[in-house]
């Protein structure tokens, strides 16, 4: 059963949205709050908060903003994550999807404004449920509130890895807030208001809900905040990494191709649902990692690049055969392949109406998060918690017990763990060796714009435009 689909209709009966238009707020709301009389009742505040997950999924396309923009929610992060990386590529060398992998994104380029949009989508739906939390049932605001925090921190998470200062909206704002909506507000400071969100969700949910937030879920993305901030804090990275694995609530599955064929299975903390065959439940991205030998589908998108393969098939053990396949003779990414590579069945003979979940943290990511945070800024360790936790993942992909750990350790079984997930562009960020990896895969690859300030993508010409200029620039 999909939660985002059900739960609707057991809440409800009606649509997703928490607002009464169908547009979705990018970034400026055109009045202050949703009308008042929609929020009445408990269940009306649960289905807001449902409505947040909407803008998350991304799945309907077909709903356009005033001024242009699409709420795709995680439906092309790989573009701006996995292609930025060493990881992956486009097969053709055109349009706006091809200019991630070559270092060419601009401005104008639409998948980024529609990410940059679906964010704030998902931001403006928090605040507003936060305006509103005091209709729920006293026993339920707690556990609202830190729903929504913890979405709203999800949401700043990624904006601020991928545009650096962005503006830090906490409350419901007028179009005439423009200090507000625009003001970019230094990186120091938004990973501040992320730490406290998440705190607070630590300390108010558990962890009854892998496809809503939970406990471990924010105590998983705190712990990534932490290593990730300016000034990491790898001893309460480390202190919430513990508290995940010594809870008990989760395991590495046996088989590392039930993670992502078996639904919501005791290695997710938490996933993004989709129901296949359903245009209105559906994703359609793992119809996209494919080449034209498939037909009917994209040119080829998040296309595996060569030294990614031969890390796969040198370090990945049984993981290899789940996250690349042979297609007549090109090499593509299997992980996510609709149904297991079943391009016909419950699709209604659409591929992009797939419904794999979008896993967003699993258990092996916490087991690894433990490792780099006992590590810290040391060369390596041997220390019994990591080398449990490292060989744990180890064992678990057939390969040899590790007896030291380096960070180059450390980064290369990341890659071929999380490979398509998402994961290898903020890796490298949070490691410190970004512009050195990629300059090198820049110039194997005969990439010539690369530069460092490619590890920053443009603020959206469009945002800057509607700003009237009060929005500035990365440089």
């Amino acid at each position: 059963m999909k939660f985002i689909k059900y739960i609707i209709i057991a809440v409800t009966g009606v649509g997703l949205f928490s607002c009464d238009t169908d547009e979705f707020l990018n970034p400026i709301p055109t009045t202050a709050v949703t009308s008042n009389s929609y929020f009445q009742t408990d269940a009306d505040v649960l289905s807001g908060i449902v409505g947040i997950y909407d803008a998350i999924q991304g799945v309907n396309e077909s709903t356009q903003s005033s001024d242009g923009a699409y709420n795709r929610g995680v439906q092309y992060e790989y573009l701006l994550t996995e292609h930025r990386s060493d990881n992956t590529r486009s097969a053709t060398l055109e349009g706006s999807r091809a200019d991630f992998h070559r270092y060419l994104t601009d401005a104008d380029n639409t998948q980024s404004e529609d990410y940059w949009a679906s964010m704030y989508d998902i931001i403006f739906r928090a605040n507003n449920i936060l305006t509103f939390i005091d209709i729920a049932d006293a026993s339920n605001q707690a556990s609202y509130t830190a729903e929504a925090k913890f979405l709203r921190a999800y949401a700043y998470f990624n904006l601020v890895r991928l545009y650096g200062a962005v503006p830090l909206i906490t409350e419901v704002a007028l179009p005439s807030d423009t200090e507000v909506l625009y003001t970019r507000v230094d990186v120091a400071t938004v990973y501040a208001q992320i730490v406290a969100d998440l705190q607070e969700a630590v300390g108010a949910l558990d962890n009854s809900n892998k496809a809503r937030a939970s406990q471990a879920a924010a105590q998983a993305l705190l712990a990534k905040v932490y290593l990730s901030q300016p000034t990491p804090n790898y001893q309460e990275a480390q202190v919430l990494c513990e508290a995940i694995i010594n809870g008990g609530d989760y395991s590495l599955m046996t088989n590392f191709n039930d993670v992502f064929y078996s639904e919501l299975n005791n290695e997710v903390i938490w996933a993004i649902q989709y129901a296949s065959g359903d245009p209105l439940e559906s994703q359609g991205f793992s119809a996209e990692f494919t080449s034209a030998v498939r037909q009917g589908l994209q040119d080829g998108l998040n296309m595996p690049n060569t030294n990614l393969i031969n890390d796969l098939n040198a370090y990945g053990g049984n993981r290899t055969a789940t996250s690349i396949t042979n297609v007549q003779g090109s090499i593509e990414v299997a992980k996510f392949l609709p149904d297991g590579n079943d391009w016909t069945n419950d699709y209604g003979g659409n591929a992009r109406n797939s419904g794999n979940d979008w896993i967003v943290i699993r258990y092996a990511d916490v087991l690894l998060m433990h490792v780099e945070a006992i590590l810290g800024t040391s060369g390596s360790t041997s220390s019994a918690g990591a080398l449990s936790s490292f060989n744990a993942i180890r064992s678990r992909a057939g390969l040899t017990a590790a007896t030291a750990i380096s960070k180059d350790d450390l980064l290369l079984e990341r890659r071929v763990e999380f490979a398509f997930e998402n994961h290898r562009f903020f890796d490298l960020l949070r490691f410190g060796v970004a512009d050195a990896v990629l300059s090198a895969h820049a110039a194997d690859m005969g990439y010539s714009d690369y530069s460092a300030r490619a590890l920053l993508l443009p603020i959206p010409a469009r945002e800057i435009n509607q700003s009237g200029g009060l929005l500035t620039q990365n440089p």
